[in-house]
């Protein structure tokens, strides 16, 4: 079937900041053009719920020279074009002075109160309120980084609080002259661990208030908004609930962000935000959230989600178009599913695109003089430690909502289609990535046919063509002959003919391991049989020793044997192997981990047994997914055929980690 599904705009009145210079409404509107896409008819989205979209950057890119265009691939003002699809709510960050001395921009879009007045200005010609995002800080501000402004570092709390009132009254102030309907603010941004350079929960909460009552002076109708993010760690949501309440913030509604990739994804996220709208009475909002339609790199600077950092929790979406339209109807049917509790939902940076050049040094002249990449060589002056290392363009381009030449994906329309549905052409959509390993010398054989996911999302077998070599020039029929190596090997999955050609199927992504022999049996935990394992706790203070069925956590496959210790920890896992040739091995294994101190003081080694000697690679944890690999070669087997092999875990309290992959080679 084809979509018939169309309709006329749909307007709902909505609250306004009282002196805006303009009433905001808050509306919802179909889309007239048939976007290839099935969207289900939501029985819970409500015409009043925010749909909101955050395009800070909209006018660095546009100084950039990028053009946003309409479904028709016409020229037109982006903000008609989201109006137009649906989209109901503008959300822009506000920086206090992302530029140096003598005038270059930091980059991110260069955003302090100028550029938010014309983005406001042309939200406001489209009847399009603001949620202004006041970060308190000249550049980024998140969880890893919230960095008083340069003026105010050297203020106490007192000078602060006034300095975030005055700022953040100045700013409304500009904006309500240019003709914004300001609906709310954000006193923060992902504030789970400070604002404006301060820690101290009860001087956050200070600064809060500061710029609450900035905004009650506005206008009394302007919603203060709280802004948090990971929601995935338990209890963190009602702990801060308590402390805003013990200190009296003064705010309207209880923010998060929450990306499906990362966190908790929207069953989970609606009964969590559930429980903090009961809990702290106030409203509750998703401030940002998004997910890719493709895996591609538009502007060569690498992206934030990749083939290989893409791991869902809650819910596998298609990274497609299809599945961008997914998870926006998800988070739309879901969250209205709370009734007047929550607000709405903002997706962040849907137009952060590729600026134009035919190389990224093209393109990074433009990122540094206009400001358009995540970061500009000039941001050291504020951020020398980060941005001003690490500097360039947009990593979120392949989680945008038009697509690297500016014209709108499908996906934006589900905005306004969520409430009447719309069907398509029933075609595949999406292929999960396999995973082969494969022995050293073994013939190499890729699967003929693999699973996708269809536009509607019921799924479906087809068959895939290959490249015949991998994604680092070797011949598939090499693989396995080159020692042990991991490959990609991309291919087309239900294409026409003997051709990997991308417009008559869906990519498709061999995962290849070219693994040495190896005689330890169940060696990555992913059989439901241990008893091969001999697992001790030695010192029995471990809270978590056990095999963890989550494919983050392990090397290959799915399932790592994982420990955590609110004590300090002791643990060995060994396994005899029997029935070896005499000769010489190497055992080897993969270990990541976390908080057990100093590399240099940890106890964690590889060890093996054989024929009276004892052999140890000591080893260590950094990191959550920096695998370390420790192998002990020269192993010397005798007559009677046994080697041991296993690890031995010492880790201070709050430890953590997994193993995964071992090893037993022969090597002669």
């Amino acid at each position: 079937m084809k979509n018939i599904a169309v309709g006329a705009t749909v307007l709902v009145m909505a609250f306004c900041a009282a002196g805006c210079a303009k009433k905001a409404r808050v509306y919802t509107e179909v889309p007239k053009h048939n976007p290839g896409i099935f969207i289900k008819k939501s029985a819970t989205a409500r015409s009043d719920f925010i749909r909101g979209v955050d395009v800070s950057t909209v006018i660095a890119e546009e100084e950039s020279g990028v053009i946003y265009r309409d479904y028709n691939g016409e020229p037109q003002d982006i903000f008609k074009t989201l109006r137009e699809s649906g989209v109901n709510y503008i959300r822009v960050r506000v920086w206090n002075n992302p530029w140096t001395d003598d005038g270059h921009s930091f980059g991110g879009g260069h955003n302090d109160i100028d550029t938010a007045v014309q983005i406001a200005k042309r939200a406001a010609k489209y009847d399009l309120p603001l949620l202004v995002d006041f970060h308190y800080s000249d550049f980024w501000a998140d969880p890893n980084k919230q960095k008083a402004p340069r003026a105010w570092q050297e203020m106490d709390i007192d000078q602060k609080q006034k300095a975030v009132h005055d700022f953040t009254k100045d700013c409304l102030k500009k904006l309500v002259a240019s003709g914004a309907a300001i609906g709310m603010i954000q006193v923060g941004n992902e504030t789970t661990t400070g604002m404006a350079g301060e820690k101290n929960w009860m001087k956050v909460c200070k600064l809060m208030n500061a710029g609450a009552s900035a905004a009650r002076e506005v206008s009394k109708n302007i919603k203060v908004v709280v802004h948090f993010t990971n929601p995935e760690k338990a209890g963190e949501y009602e702990h801060i609930a308590d402390i805003l309440a013990h200190n009296k913030v003064d705010y309207d509604v209880f923010g998060t962000s929450d990306y499906p990739y990362w966190h908790l994804g929207t069953k989970n996220l609606a009964a969590l935000l559930d429980k903090i709208a009961d809990k702290t009475g106030k409203q509750v909002m998703v401030c940002e959230f998004s997910a890719p339609y493709t895996y591609s790199d538009g502007d060569d600077n690498g992206n934030s989600i990749s083939e290989d950092s893409y791991f869902y929790g809650e819910k596998q979406y298609s990274v497609s178009v299809q599945g961008q339209a997914d998870v926006i109807y998800d988070y739309i049917n879901d969250l209205s599913a709370l009734g007047k509790k929550c607000l709405g939902v903002f997706w962040w940076e849907p137009a952060w695109i590729p600026v134009p050049g035919a190389s990224r040094e093209e393109r990074q002249a433009l990122w540094q003089k206009h400001g358009s990449g995540w970061a500009s060589s000039y941001a050291a002056a504020y951020d020398p430690d980060d941005a001003g290392k690490y500097y360039g363009g947009s990593a979120w381009d392949n989680q945008a909502l038009f697509d690297f030449d500016g014209k709108p994906l499908a996906s934006l329309a589900a905005w306004g289609l969520a409430g009447v549905g719309a069907t398509t052409d029933v075609r595949p959509d999406y292929a999960q990535a396999v995973e082969i390993r494969a022995r050293l010398g073994e013939p190499v054989i890729l699967p003929k046919e693999v699973a996708v996911t269809n536009n509607d999302g019921s799924a479906a077998t087809v068959s895939v063509v290959w490249n015949d070599k991998s994604d680092d020039g070797v011949p598939v029929s090499e693989l396995t002959s080159h020692g042990p190596r991991d490959y990609k090997v991309h291919g087309v999955a239900g294409a026409s003919g003997a051709v990997t050609d991308s417009s008559s199927g869906v990519p498709v992504l061999a995962r290849f391991s070219a693994i040495e022999l190896n005689y330890i049996e169940n060696p990555s935990f992913d059989e439901k049989d241990l008893s091969m394992w001999e697992i001790q706790d030695l010192n029995k203070n471990a809270n978590e020793l056990f095999v963890v069925d989550k494919a983050d956590d392990a090397k290959s496959g799915t399932k790592a044997l994982h420990w955590w210790s609110e004590k300090a920890v002791h643990f060995t896992v060994r396994q005899t192997v029997k029935g070896l040739k005499p000769g010489v091995y190497k055992a080897s294994m993969q270990i990541h981990g976390g908080d057990n101190g100093p590399r240099e003081q940890q106890e964690i080694f590889l060890f093996a047994a054989s024929g009276g000697q004892n052999y140890k690679a000591y080893t260590f944890t950094d990191g959550w997914r920096n695998f370390f690999n420790p192998a002990i070669p020269n192993i010397v087997v005798g007559g009677d055929g046994e080697c041991v092999v296993g690890a031995d875990v010492s880790g201070l309290p709050g430890s953590w980690g997994s193993l995964d992959d071992f090893v037993l080679t022969p090597l002669r």
